[in-house]
């Protein structure tokens, strides 16, 4: 009985945070942000997902299997989501217009798509 209500709101709340990705591509207004809020979201939202179904069949095998996926998720989403921002800022995606930061404005060298260091303006 419990473990079944366990399992339903970790389903309705993986769910709930994949839809929320899912509105994020939709609604934020450049390509940063999108990945932003796909990242984040889906992976809590598949991270808890996959606990529900550890949950459900409390057997190793399968528990064993959805921590190897959720760690798998854990590891490689960000790491993605960072290597296709990065290359979109050097291809020169457009950014939000109502950005208040960019960091890599004065850094980045688009011919040699070098970023100079963060210690080169503090030392003349």
């Amino acid at each position: 009985m419990i473990n079944d209500l366990l399992v339903s709101v970790m389903l309705v709340a993986g769910t709930f945070f994949m839809f929320l990705a899912g509105i994020g591509v939709l609604r934020m207004p450049d390509l940063l942000m999108r990945m932003h809020a796909t990242t984040k979201a889906g992976t809590l939202g598949a991270g808890l997902v996959m606990l529900a179904v550890a949950t459900h069949f409390l057997d190793a095998g399968v528990t064993a299997r959805t921590l190897a996926i959720i760690l798998f998720i854990l590891l490689t989403a960000p790491v993605a989501a960072h290597a296709i921002g990065r290359a979109a800022y050097f291809v020169g995606v457009p950014l939000w217009d109502k950005m208040l930061k960019d960091d890599l404005k004065h850094r980045y060298d688009p011919d040699t798509h070098i970023l100079g260091n963060p210690d080169d303006d503090k030392h003349p």
